[in-house]
């Protein structure tokens, strides 16, 4: 293949999930590779592909030559502004960004996600009691997405009747390529989702200045830095970050990895046998399905990665699809052995920026797959799963199942 000319962009190319032939033959070939633009958005620069699980990790840990602070996806201001993304933790590089993830850090303690097990674990079983006397379901609407939306509801305080809002809100925003899940197009998301969000975070923002609680929320209203409060768009936008990333992460790579069990028939057995392999089977889930198939650096100055030089100003993506299925890394990559219980980059390549939330995903995700192994052990797809048409959110948006045999 002549990988002169290709594009890791555009979507039509994630209509099956990510493009791993593709990265395959980069990996191989140019695993730095230059594309020359995004049709889609014409105004977007070019940007370097980053394939390989070694240069990942090159790039994530070397936030002085590779800053976030001018935008996080391959795509800079078509969707969110980057002096938006640049409220966040996750859009910034020290030492801002680690004294606002270190405010955030007091809420995902060790501690603080253990004591929440049994909570996760009720919010799962009334989902799943809720198919009780069901042939069919979708575990995506139906088990994963009311789950994550009440989980991470309650950590950040908000009342179970504002979940399904919030959850229709945010999987707009982070699946914006995909028809079904915008289906007004990327234009409307500063004309509409992003005031809508300001709205209902302010609502609540006012109320636990006045009512403070244990939640995240009025961690982040009554936080300071240095003797100062957060300002008002950087308690939004942290609140956003948040909510986002417990919305997306867990369901994406917990319905991926219930695809592949009922594929792999003779994995699920495994699990069946010894639920003790659950923990391993979810390091293997968040290898081969990571939630989010790339984030974005910026060259801070010329410099030079796997013998390419890289200008400064260059965007330099890293797809973790790619990376986590590098063969220099694992072998058989693109085999599902949930006894392998893998290192991966599906938290990102390590550095500053490693994910706030992975404790309490790989929890989530563990009492996922445990209580609906336990309810329904013989689970089969029942029809075409859907992915989500995306080059960011690497997750499907329906699974249909029979939940017997």
């Amino acid at each position: 293949m002549d990988l002169g000319h290709v594009r890791v962009i555009p979507e039509e190319g994630w209509q099956d999930g990510p493009p791993h032939e593709l990265f395959k033959e980069m990996r191989g070939t140019c695993p730095v590779h230059w594309s020359d633009g995004i049709p889609a958005y014409p105004s977007e620069a070019g940007y370097w592909s980053v394939t390989r699980a070694e240069d990942v990790e090159a790039v994530s840990r070397d936030w002085e030559t590779y800053s976030s602070a001018s935008g996080i996806t391959v795509v800079s201001d078509a969707v969110i502004p980057v002096e938006l993304i640049s409220a966040m933790f996750i859009g910034m590089d020290p030492p801002k960004h680690d004294r606002l993830k270190n405010l955030f850090q007091r809420g995902f303690t060790p501690k603080r996600i253990g004591e929440h097990e049994e909570q996760i674990r009720a919010i799962t079983v009334e989902a799943l009691d809720r198919l009780d006397g069901r042939e069919r379901c979708d575990l995506v609407s139906e088990v994963a997405q009311p789950v994550v939306s009440r989980v991470i509801g309650s950590f950040m305080g908000i009342p179970p009747e504002d979940d399904e809002p919030w959850a229709t809100l945010l999987n707009s925003l982070v699946g914006f390529g995909d028809p079904d899940l915008n289906p007004n197009g990327t234009e409307t998301i500063m004309e509409n989702q992003i005031p809508l969000i300001f709205e209902r975070c302010q609502k609540l923002i006012e109320d636990r200045r006045n009512n403070p609680t244990e939640d995240l929320t009025s961690l982040l209203v009554h936080a300071e830095i240095d003797g100062n409060g957060l300002e008002e768009h950087e308690i939004v936008m942290g609140f956003f970050l948040l909510m986002a990333a417990g919305n997306d992460s867990t369901k994406a790579t917990y319905c991926s990895a219930m695809q592949a069990l009922m594929e792999h028939p003779d994995q699920r057995e495994l699990l069946l046998e010894d639920p003790g392999l659950i923990p391993s089977a979810v390091e293997e889930s968040l290898r081969m399905f990571p939630a989010f198939s790339h984030f974005r650096r910026t060259a801070t100055k010329d410099t030079e990665l796997n013998g390419v030089k890289l200008r400064k100003g260059d965007k330099v993506v890293m797809w973790y699809p790619s990376s986590n299925r590098d063969e220099e890394r694992y072998e058989d990559p693109d085999r599902f052995d949930v006894t392998r219980n893998p290192d991966h980059q599906a938290f990102g390549g390590g550095g500053r920026h490693f994910c706030l939330g992975s404790a309490l995903a790989r929890l989530e995700l563990r009492v996922l797959i445990e209580e609906t192994l336990r309810r329904f052990p013989a689970t089969s797809l029942d029809g075409t799963p859907a992915y989500a048409v995306s080059p960011f959110a690497n997750q499907l948006k329906t699974l249909p199942v029979r939940l017997h045999a």
